[in-house]
């Protein structure tokens, strides 16, 4: 793998450093898979202005795609998605933002596709796409990847073309730490294992799973704020899963389906990322082929969803976004448009609304403030 020296990353953040100490302003880690240039870049993002600097290349990295920032935003955590592929680890210098690899552990075969820390900052978690199959990594003392404390292989299938065998696409551990839920695309299921923070072992909880309707293929999760409700991404339906969230005996029950393609819209599409704003009253969703971005509010009291807008994108294939340290920004990688775009959030309404001209950055990928 291969990265720029300390000293260049240093000298290059010189000025990064400079600008922050001046203004309101974060740096942002986009992950590019250009093919003269794969790795990982950085931008300076304004949240009084919303105006994102054009990225810089940090470091050079295989086949990168999502990261992850551990809880106290020391440590970084990639997926590299190759063939084959594997997970990363970079120390994090909190004054400057430079990256420093730590080690890396390959995988059996494709690669992850999400990658994620536990609420004790012990271990990651990774869902391996390609594999089918979830495993947990302890962490070191210094941050690096140490021990596999867990991994579980997926089987079966379902009705869609792609959904041949598992393909295990998120991981994430609930409010409580308790459990680890995972939405695997092939075989229609999100699964639900008991986790032990002290030891990095899983085990099927009981009930094990939910399965959904055939064809949705589940791709990311998110928790309300709240903790009692779960919203999910369907990739293969173009459509959002709400779900009742029991968390003494993690337990999962849809309770609604909610298109995110318009009435009148044919061509291919797959959805992609879904998030819940910071105060609880907003979903938003992802469409690539539509290439658009859509806002659903949130019943109070049921949590159920009502669709709020749609907007374009702002270029082909919205993969990832993620909201700015303020949740008054949304940061959207077009993933073959070539684009990192950015949208004021409005707290009241919900509604995005383009801000500024999209940045150039060819194949972004995953998009993470630092803490």
């Amino acid at each position: 793998m291969n990265q720029h020296s300390a000293k260049f990353a240093a000298s290059l953040l010189l000025t990064l450093v400079t600008t922050l100490s001046m203004a309101k302003t974060s740096l942002v880690y986009i992950a590019t898979q250009d093919p003269a240039k794969m790795g990982i870049a950085v931008a300076e993002f304004d949240s009084a202005t919303g105006q994102l600097s054009a990225p810089r290349m940090l470091m050079e990295t295989r086949d990168p795609s999502h990261f992850t920032l551990s809880n106290d935003g020391a440590h970084l955590y990639m997926c590299n998605s190759g063939t084959p592929g594997g997970v990363s680890a970079f120390a994090v210098d909190r004054k400057t933002g430079a990256l420093r690899l730590l080690n890396y552990r390959e995988s059996r075969g494709r690669g992850p596709s999400y990658v994620s820390v536990d609420a004790s900052g012990k271990y990651v978690l990774d869902a391996n796409y390609g594999g089918g199959y979830i495993e947990v990594l302890s962490l070191a003392r210094d941050g690096s990847l140490d021990q596999q404390t867990a991994f579980v292989q997926h089987v079966g299938s379902s009705v869609h073309q792609r959904q041949s065998k598992p393909f295990a696409h998120w991981v994430r551990t609930d409010p409580s730490n308790k459990f680890a839920l995972v939405a695997d695309l092939g075989i229609d299921q999100v699964l639900v294992y008991r986790f032990d923070a002290k030891t990095g072992k899983i085990a099927p909880n009981d009930p094990p799973f939910v399965k959904v309707t055939g064809g949705m293929g589940p791709r990311h999760l998110a928790f309300h704020p709240n903790g009692r409700w779960v919203y999910g991404i369907a990739e293969l339906a173009n459509e959002v899963m709400a779900f009742d969230w029991d968390g003494k005996r993690g337990a999962l029950t849809q309770f609604q389906s909610a298109k995110t393609l318009a009435e009148d819209f044919t061509g291919p599409s797959t959805a992609a990322e879904i998030a819940v704003h910071a105060n609880g009253k907003f979903v938003y969703a992802s469409n690539r082929g539509e290439d658009s971005l859509v806002v659903y509010s949130i019943d109070p009291q049921s949590g159920a969803l009502a669709l709020k807008q749609r907007v374009p994108s702002r270029g082909k294939t919205p993969r990832y976004f993620s909201f700015d340290p303020s949740n008054r920004w949304l940061l959207v990688s077009n993933q073959e448009g070539g684009n990192v775009a950015v949208f004021r959030v409005d707290a009241n309404s919900g509604e995005l609304t383009a801000s500024g001209e999209p940045v150039v950055l060819a194949r972004p990928m995953g998009v993470v403030f630092a803490r």
